[in-house]
């Protein structure tokens, strides 16, 4: 290929017919090309000329060449209509050499969705192992952290019931919620220590724990919901990622409210008998 140098820096030299001279497939057939004797020979006498399509510019990714294609998504979750383009492509009898890597929303949520995980995991520790402080036992704090999963149930017992997708802003909202909901276990645990202490028999202090305490959990829920509900039911523009976060919360409370109460006391219950039990089998030997 030609260059043009002027002084430091060069340029490529391209030479082309005039538009007049590139209309149609033949004046690219005519096009003369002069051998090394010095005769001329037409295009159309040594090469098959055809018309076809091309790409507009060449793309590579990872050093591979690549198409990339991408569409905006209207009216519904990214999710699903990932999910669907993914069904479809599976049914497509592709050669081996063609690789499909997705990108953008999907590369996004399920990077995010995989750090999320990671967090959760890492908060519970860290809550399990504060409370083991605090109490300084190691069953108190699990009859706690149970309290988690009871309101897991109403978060996705309230996504489906209001047609909310889960994505990264209702992961963040269950992460919230690891320590909203673990609030109402530690005041009935704690009232129920209180009670023992005193000599009361497990089973009233159980009863005094759920009535004593049902009213501040009641209050300290109802006044979260209230808070939430604008944020849930916002249909200005761009509240629609606000939404999500709203009912996961709304949800995840309500059912962690009325749950705690029954569940709770239960594995506390279990948790006491069992070491009575073991208690007494160590002092026999």
């Amino acid at each position: 290929m030609t260059k043009y140098r002027d002084d430091n820096r060069e340029y490529d030299i391209n030479i082309r017919l005039d538009r007049f001279d590139r209309k149609s497939k033949s004046d690219i057939e005519n096009l003369t090309i002069i051998n090394n004797d010095g005769s001329e020979i037409k295009l159309k006498q040594i090469a098959s000329i055809s018309e076809s399509e091309s790409p507009s510019r060449l793309e590579r990714y990872n050093r591979i060449s690549s198409v990339t294609i991408s569409s905006m998504v209207v009216g519904r979750p990214s999710g699903d209509v990932g999910d669907d383009v993914m069904a479809t492509i599976e049914g497509l009898d592709l050669p081996d050499s063609i690789q499909i890597k997705y990108a953008g929303d999907m590369e996004n949520q399920e990077e995010g969705f995989g750090d999320l995980g990671i967090v959760m995991i890492i908060s519970l520790i860290l809550v399990y192992l504060l409370m083991v402080l605090l109490y300084n036992s190691y069953t108190h704090p699990f009859v706690i952290i149970l309290s988690i999963p009871l309101a897991i149930i109403g978060v996705f017992f309230t996504l489906g019931l209001t047609m909310t997708p889960l994505g990264i802003i209702t992961m963040l909202g269950i992460l919230i919620l690891i320590g909203l909901v673990s609030r109402n276990g530690i005041l009935v645990v704690d009232f129920i220590n209180q009670q023992l202490e005193q000599g009361v028999a497990i089973k009233e202090a159980l009863l005094e724990a759920t009535s004593r305490r049902f009213r501040p959990i009641l209050l300290t829920t109802i006044s979260t919901v209230v808070g939430m509900i604008p944020i849930a039911i916002a249909h200005e523009a761009g509240a629609e990622w606000k939404n999500g976060l709203g009912w996961v919360l709304i949800g995840g409370l309500i059912c962690s409210m009325f749950l705690s109460l029954v569940i709770i006391p239960l594995v506390y219950y279990l948790f006491y008998r069992l070491r009575e039990r073991f208690n007494k089998s160590k002092n026999r030997f």
